[in-house]
């Protein structure tokens, strides 16, 4: 498990790390905001689990993760740097980062002991907070305090199908992809049905 771990977080830092350049591509961003974008995107999420968890910040203890995120950011904004970028050019990628950081981010707090409830609530902060932080950072109202497509929704639902797997005895790998594909299958059928969650309305 520890294993799978490693390389679910490290294709998530790339992921989320790519979701971050593509929206500051979006704002028109120079190559300096484009790497401070993609390194907050991708690493945003499990520096607050960690330090919540009183644990040493994964990208400080294996700097590996901060290598593969730079050099993401910077190959992406290369690639795609003159070109018009689409709006939701970057709602797959970000799909797919919040299915690995959610079950990663779950599976680290379970490690330590964390109540399952807190266990899958770290599971949604390693998802969304870095996109939040990549919304806030491009001047975007960010994509979980809209009334939109479901995005914490699909990422918890996805961390309480690990937890709940995981209870009844299922491998705890065989869990993490169902986890993985609960999330991510939540969000993409948001995406395509346009289905959301229920929203606050006053009575005129």
């Amino acid at each position: 498990m520890e294993i799978l771990l490693y390389w679910i977080g490290m294709a998530a830092v790339a992921v989320v790390a790519l979701t971050g350049v593509l929206d500051a591509g979006r704002k028109q961003m120079d190559i300096v905001g484009a790497v401070m974008v993609g390194c907050v995107t991708a690493l945003g999420g499990g520096t607050v689990r960690d330090l919540l968890l009183d644990r040493k910040v994964f990208w400080i203890a294996d700097q590996t993760y901060l290598i593969v995120t730079v050099a993401t950011t910077l190959v992406v904004f290369f690639a795609v740097r003159g070109r018009r970028l689409p709006m939701r050019l970057f709602l797959i990628p970000d799909a797919i980062g919040l299915a690995l950081f959610t079950i990663a981010g779950t599976q680290i707090a379970l490690g330590l002991d964390a109540p399952w409830l807190v266990a899958s609530l770290l599971g949604v902060i390693t998802g969304v907070l870095g996109g939040v932080l990549r919304d806030v950072l491009c001047n975007d109202v960010p994509l979980i305090f809209v009334r939109g497509e479901l995005y914490a929704t699909a990422a918890w639902a996805g961390a309480l199908t690990l937890l709940g797997l995981q209870t009844i005895g299922v491998a705890p790998v065989t869990a993490a992809w169902a986890g993985m594909a609960v999330t991510l299958a939540a969000r993409l059928l948001a995406m395509a049905f346009r289905i959301t969650a229920p929203s606050y309305s006053e009575r005129p």
